[in-house]
């Protein structure tokens, strides 16, 4: 496997945990799950429970995997674009949901009334939908740009 194949099974690889993990957090209501559990868990981002613990080693990895294949990739511009588009824009729904919503259930200790809790449950769930679409773009944009290097 050379250099230019290995960046894009990496990046293929990762986004497939971000997609799959994101998934299963939605089937789960991971938010739900979360909100349930801070009365019986100490506050914190790297607590039992907190996505934190498995995203932060594989983010970066698959941010810099996906920028590094796309740009040794030769594939067509649009492919590319949409890629590193889609990848961008599951970063930044990311980042919104990380700081609206799992911030509020993880690192606060203050209670939540029932009608915040409804609303980071539904925020989160929104955020991820759009989140799921835009690594579901990103990863078929991310193979067809790639194609020619596993061919």
């Amino acid at each position: 496997m050379g250099a230019r194949t290995g960046w894009a099974a990496v990046a293929r690889l990762g986004q497939a945990h971000w997609f799959f993990g994101n998934l299963y957090e939605a089937v789960v209501d991971m938010p739900r799950l979360l909100a349930d559990a801070r009365p019986n868990r100490p506050p914190g981002l790297l607590t039992a429970g907190s996505p934190l613990r498995y995203y932060a080693p594989a983010g970066p990895v698959t941010v810099v995997a996906t920028a590094v294949a796309l740009v040794r990739s030769g594939g067509d511009r649009r492919d590319v674009a949409t890629a590193g588009l889609g990848t961008l824009v599951a970063a930044a729904l990311t980042g919104y949901l990380v700081k609206t919503v799992n911030l509020r259930l993880l690192r606060d200790d203050e209670p939540l009334t029932e009608a915040e809790r409804r609303q980071l449950i539904t925020t989160w769930h929104r955020g991820n939908l759009l989140r799921l679409v835009a690594l579901a773009v990103a990863a078929s944009a991310l193979r067809r740009a790639t194609r020619r290097q596993t061919a």
